[in-house]
């Protein structure tokens, strides 16, 4: 058995976003009053007997591990570099106090680049006793590999991310797709089977680096997982809308949300 949790299921800007009438925020077409409309930055964390796998670092990571009660990380893969799922790095110095270790941080040989330009000194070799910074290890994956981290068989595929591209992941019966506008096969073939797939749906209209709702819709009619859930989500898209709206077997995340999803695809620590 693995345990997903949505740390956050917002878009880039969150929900609600800055500003407002009043300053109290920008709430789009989401309902204030529903509390599962208020999404942080996205970000997950896989837990299983054996260890934590942090999927990004957002800029509310603190805030998230604390309301989801995260209390240990063993291993972290960033899926890209932009500031939205990095820019928390620095929290991760009290991860490694409480592993007491250096994490390893998987990424692809760019993503690692940008975050060793930003955050130069979390990638320096780890001096002890102590941390008063954060401490990576970085481990360059490519997408198709399958690697060990935190104890979990974890297999990466490539997403289109417009002008870029991400990783997506798949951890037994678990799929993860944020921040993709196109699926190629092998994508598709890496999702092949899952129980239960989070993908990104950013907005109800197209998107050039965002997969929007009728393109996940035709996704998710794909895959054919028993449960799809959305996140990455903009204040266009009002939690009980999309609870009105979508098919049965797919339903709209929201921040703090556990999913348990059987798995057997257990190995040691990376």
């Amino acid at each position: 058995m693995i345990r997903v949790t949505l740390l956050g299921t917002g878009a880039s800007a969150g929900v609600p976003m800055i500003g407002g009438a009043d300053g109290s925020g920008d709430w789009g077409a989401c309902d204030p009053a529903e509390p599962r409309n208020r999404r942080s930055r996205t970000s997950i964390a896989i837990s299983h007997d054996d260890g934590t796998l942090l999927v990004d670092t957002g800029p509310e990571l603190r805030q998230q591990l604390l309301a989801c009660r995260v209390r240990q990380v063993d291993a972290v893969v960033f899926t890209h570099a932009h500031a939205d799922h990095i820019s928390g790095l620095d929290d991760i110095r009290i991860l490694n106090r409480i592993a007491g270790r250096p994490l390893a941080a998987f990424a692809t040989a760019e993503t690692l680049a940008d975050l060793a330009r930003r955050f130069d000194y979390a990638f320096r070799p780890w001096q002890p006793p102590g941390f008063f910074r954060p401490v990576l290890e970085a481990r360059p994956v490519l997408p198709g590999e399958t690697i060990r981290a935190a104890g979990l068989e974890v297999r990466l595929f490539q997403q289109d991310h417009g002008m870029t591209t991400s990783l997506g992941l798949r951890v037994g019966g678990f799929g993860y797709s944020t921040d993709a506008v196109g699926l190629d096969e092998a994508a598709f073939a890496a999702l092949a089977g899952v129980d239960t797939w989070v993908v990104g749906c950013f907005q109800r209209a197209p998107h050039r680096t965002h997969a929007w709702l009728a393109r996940v819709l035709e996704w998710a009619a794909r895959v054919g997982a028993r449960r799809t859930v959305l996140t990455h989500m903009g204040a266009d898209l009002d939690y009980g809308w999309l609870t009105r709206t979508l098919p049965d077997g797919m339903t709209a995340g929201y921040d703090g949300q556990v999913l348990e999803i059987q798995s057997s695809t257990k190995a040691e620590a990376g």
